[in-house]
Order: C-alpha cells, then structure tokens, then sequence
C-alpha cells in the first residue's frame, strides 16, 4: 500500500495527495482548481513543488 502526503496547493489553498513514490519531474494536479504542480524534491517525508510549466503547441512556427 502507498502512504500519502498531504500538501497545500499554492494557488488555492486545497489539498494534494502526493504518492511518497512520486519521483521528480512527476506533475501532480490540484483537484480543487485543477492547478498543475512539478515535483521539484521529494526527501524524508518532504515534498517540494513548483508551478507546472505550461507548453503550448508551436504549430511548426
């Protein structure tokens, strides 16, 4: 069974449910405002995140 870690969203104050596995780069995403997050470190229990970067299509321009 994979034990969770709770964090606070940083754009809505809701909760993320991040997997103690979850390796770096893993985006998560809030399911109250549907904000993305990047996992920047996840260490002894700790997670870090950052605001997901969002890529757009460039279309070949």
């Amino acid at each position: 069974m994979n034990n969770r870690m709770k964090i606070e969203c940083k754009d809505c104050g809701g909760e993320l449910n991040i997997l103690e596995d979850a390796v770096v780069g893993e985006i998560v995403s809030c399911p109250d405002c549907g904000a993305e997050f990047e996992i920047t470190s996840n260490s002894e229990g700790k997670v870090d995140v950052k605001p997901a970067e969002s890529v757009g299509e460039d279309w070949g321009e």
